[in-house]
């Protein structure tokens, strides 16, 4: 069994693999360099979907058949309407032989070929709440994708969690228990990365920017569980792929003080409780001087019998830990500025 790193770069994608988690190969960047904001594998089909935006030529999701030996790229169907035009690709998840795409503004797309054409999820952006969204730093980006068959699952920014139990035909917004500017406009919730536990859709983990949030009934309520950690500000989150109560974070200082690792010391945090109490993971990771951040996209677990976690910085370094977090190495320390990581676990 190989583990691929799909890493999402300001200059392309990049691969790393390894046989045993211990040493790596690097390979890229492909996509012609073109910004990839997130990319997948898809294990029903063999296939790589990178979602990029390019400058001059626009946005378009690269698919490769063969593990990066070759690539092709479309953009068929990625349109709202005349009107409102898709400005940048955010966020893609396989499920059910389907493809699903998020944009910028935030939209939802899918594919039913592998991503050669797209087709507009228009009962999203129809919701009652979709006229009050509105952008965050980032834009109104629709930049979280949970799929499980006909259950769906998006964050926007800023516009909340809204899910679909029927394939995207219908959409309910969840956020009964987050903090908002206004109690009644829930849709005003910034959240900034959501994330399915343990492959159970009951049960979600929301980095918001209000902070660390646990639902157990699929979004419906929320509860906070960010008590002893540093910050509750951050981006980067990921759960792992089996247990249902550990949940990794990487919080960050604050929004308005720099946004980088607090004291300027590198910690992921972990909890094996669903939140009930955290510890941070620091073994072979820089503890002075790391004025760096890590994405919302930008951490990742594989599902190895023990479960690799994965980050990726602002400043271009891949981190990797094949113990669950307990220690960790440097798989790449000199890309470019990471966006996003994923990893596969491939026969």
């Amino acid at each position: 069994m190989s583990t691929i790193l799909l890493i999402g770069t300001r200059k392309g994608l990049f691969f790393a693999r390894s046989e045993d988690r211990i040493s790596w190969t690097i390979d890229g960047p492909h996509c012609d360099k073109w910004p990839v904001n997130h990319a997948v594998y898809d294990p029903a089909t063999g296939a790589i979907h990178a979602a990029a935006t390019n400058a001059w030529y626009g946005p378009a999701v690269w698919t490769s058949p063969d593990l990066g030996a070759t690539w092709s790229h479309s953009s068929e169907g990625i349109a709202i309407d005349a009107e409102t035009p898709v400005t940048s690709l955010w966020s893609l998840a396989a499920t059910g032989g389907a493809l699903y795409l998020g944009t910028d503004p935030a939209a939802l797309f899918r594919s039913r070929d592998s991503g050669q054409t797209w087709a507009h999820v228009a009962s999203l952006r129809e919701h009652p709440t979709a006229a009050k969204w509105m952008p965050g730093n980032a834009g109104l980006t629709l930049h979280s994708l949970v799929a499980d068959g006909p259950r769906l699952a998006v964050g926007i920014s800023v516009g909340g969690v809204y899910v679909s139990e029927d394939a995207g035909q219908t959409w309910d917004l969840r956020a009964q228990g987050l903090p908002t500017p206004d109690p009644v406009d829930f849709y005003h919730t910034c959240v900034h990365h959501l994330e399915m536990a343990g492959g159970q859709f009951g049960r979600f983990f929301q980095q918001n920017h209000q902070g660390q949030f646990r639902s157990d009934d699929a979004g419906r309520t929320w509860v906070d569980v960010g008590l002893g950690l540093p910050s509750g500000f951050g981006f980067g989150c990921a759960t792992h792929p089996r247990d249902t109560g550990t949940f990794f974070a990487f919080p960050l200082n604050g929004d308005s003080v720099g946004r980088f690792v607090p004291d300027a010391a590198v910690a992921v945090w972990r909890t094996r409780d669903a939140g009930i109490t955290w510890e941070a993971c620091r073994n072979g990771l820089p503890q002075e001087h790391a004025y760096l951040a890590a994405y919302r996209q930008a951490m990742a677990t594989d599902k190895n019998e023990r479960a690799g976690v994965y980050f990726g910085t602002t400043t271009g370094e891949v981190f990797a830990s094949a113990d669950e977090g307990d220690s960790w190495t440097v798989v790449a320390p000199y890309l470019p500025g990471v966006l996003s990581v994923e990893a596969a676990v491939i026969p």
